[in-house]
């Protein structure tokens, strides 16, 4: 297995679409994170400014993740593999998420990518949160040697008030080369119906090491990342609100809190 980066520093553009009325297009700027899960210790002991559930400028805290009652994460990530039939790709998994800001985070969505001894990635954990605390899981096996990686998985999670539950998602990605500290990573997920998209969300980000002026360097270019999520969120739901969108009662999230997708 090639050696890869213990954590590194991804920054670019979300944006989102909406296809039916009332229609609405924005992008924002937006940075990530990724760490290898079996070496976030040697990442915290390298940065002045990152903190490993505990309190810092930037931090992960395992609470907000997985099972989210603060156990490790790994354990949690093998479960689901074993469950889904591919522990072979537990040999290295790393996490790529928004942390926590001066002690606050919003992830709408972040990625396990699994990998097997030799390296290869086999299956995504996309983690997916909405604005009502809840949060649910689509594990989905990556076809070998397909290139870029396209899933499938069933929408299980209200997520927007203005969309209901039917329909399903489209997953389109450039897995980032962990070993690569210059790799770009790029998704594409289209919600819809058999009848019609409703919604894209489309993430293109460049990679470089996690260091430490690196990292002050993208908190001064976008400063306090999950609080502007979260406004700006709630402020297309306004505009959506205003504009005549159907709103949806919040139903309770799913039972299991993972479901499995599909290679497409």
């Amino acid at each position: 297995m090639t050696d890869a980066c213990a954590a590194l520093l991804h920054a670019g553009q979300v944006g989102h679409v909406r296809h039916v009325k009332p229609k609405l297009h924005f992008t924002y700027r937006y940075w990530m994170l990724s760490l290898d899960l079996d070496r976030i210790a040697e990442t915290e002991h390298r940065s002045r400014w990152f903190r490993h559930n505990r309190r810092g400028l930037v931090s992960l805290h395992d609470k907000d993740h997985g099972p989210r009652d603060g156990t490790p994460l790994r354990p949690w990530v093998e479960a689901q593999l074993a469950a889904a039939g591919l522990s072979a790709y537990a040999k290295r998994i790393h996490f790529m998420l928004v942390p926590r800001v001066l002690g606050y985070a919003f992830n709408p969505i972040a990625f396990f990518f699994c990998h097997n001894e030799a390296g290869r990635l086999g299956a995504v954990l996309h983690q997916v949160k909405n604005t009502f605390g809840h949060q649910h899981g689509y594990l989905a096996p990556v076809t070998p040697y397909c290139g870029d990686i396209h899933q499938t998985a069933a929408k299980q999670m209200h997520v927007s008030p203005f969309f209901d539950l039917a329909g399903g998602y489209q997953f389109a990605l450039t897995a980032p080369d962990f070993a690569d500290p210059s790799t770009r990573f790029a998704v594409r997920i289209v919600y819809g119906t058999a009848d019609e998209p409703r919604m894209t969300a489309a993430m293109r980000l460049q990679a470089e090491p996690m260091r430490d002026r690196a990292l002050l360097r993208l908190l001064a270019a976008m400063p306090l990342t999950p609080i502007r999520v979260i406004v700006a969120i709630h402020w297309q739901a306004l505009r959506l609100w205003l504009g005549g969108a159907r709103f949806h009662r919040t139903p309770p999230p799913p039972l299991p809190p993972v479901s499995l997708g599909a290679a497409a």
